[in-house]
């Protein structure tokens, strides 16, 4: 499992985030609390925004703790929307186009957590792809796949939908294939202006997920808090889609809803 941390707000310099405090992303790389794997060395990646539509990114396969090319880059860097990801593999080889996050014009999108069974159906997903898509692909993660396939249903143009339909359509392959092993995820996607996350499972442990509102204009939502004070830390409930964005200027809006409705033990796309 991953560990990985989204902001947006007012600009901010992204080294406080990764190297700063007790519980910074770069120290829950190497003892996270709240993750199976307590060591997340198989790679780290910034993502950010600036001037450009099109966001920065950096991505290396090394421990991000020891990568001092991060560390420098974030020194002095400052943005207004970014995201931050350490990697512990699922399978998929140590490769730094294997490392989140991953971009696509001006979409990043990065995740924690798999889809079970991933090697029996990763054929099938591939099938399931545009042309433009299939050729996007540079590695060989669930993850990646995951988002090139939300690109085909139409993430640039009805983002919440194509995100519950390609996960509907990938469990109920899962399903169809009798395979027992969970799809579990926590998700994020921006355009640079409103931050997309999801915290889903197809069995009862999900991966976790928390949300800060704070004072001074900026949002953050992480795998794990980012120091002791839990009281300003909120979790994000399991099967919600939670919407991050700019409203009227500088303030941030927050809106959450279900991600996914479940009849009879299925899940379906929410009407």
């Amino acid at each position: 499992m991953c560990r990985w941390l989204a902001y947006i707000g007012e600009p901010r310099l992204i080294e406080q985030f990764l190297y700063d405090g007790p519980h910074s992303l770069c120290e829950q790389a190497q003892h996270s609390h709240k993750a199976k794997l307590g060591v997340h060395g198989d790679g780290g990646g910034l993502g950010w925004y600036g001037k450009p539509a099109e966001p920065g990114l950096y991505r290396d396969a090394g421990p991000a703790w020891a990568d001092t090319n991060l560390r420098e880059l974030t020194r002095v860097i400052e943005s207004q929307v970014f995201f931050a990801h350490v990697r512990a593999s699922t399978g998929a080889a140590n490769l730094s186009v294997n490392c989140h996050p991953f971009r696509t014009d001006s979409m990043l999108f990065m995740h924690n957590g798999q889809i079970g069974g991933f090697p029996l159906l990763r054929r099938k997903l591939l099938s399931l792809l545009s042309d433009e898509c299939f050729s996007e692909l540079c590695g060989g993660t669930d993850s990646e796949l995951l988002f090139q396939l939300m690109i085909t249903n139409g993430l640039r143009d009805n983002p919440d939908q194509a995100i519950r339909q390609t996960v509907s359509v990938v469990d109920e392959l899962r399903r169809e294939a009798n395979i027992k092993e969970a799809f579990r995820a926590t998700m994020a996607l921006t355009d640079g202006k409103c931050v997309r996350v999801i915290r889903w499972a197809s069995d009862e442990h999900a991966p976790s997920l928390y949300l800060n509102q704070a004072d001074d204009g900026g949002t953050l939502v992480v795998s794990e808090p980012l120091d002791k004070d839990t009281s300003k830390w909120t979790a994000v409930p399991v099967n919600r889609l939670v919407h991050i964005e700019f409203h009227e200027g500088r303030e941030i809006k927050v809106h959450s809803e279900p991600f996914l409705v479940q009849n009879n033990g299925d899940y379906h796309k929410k009407p």
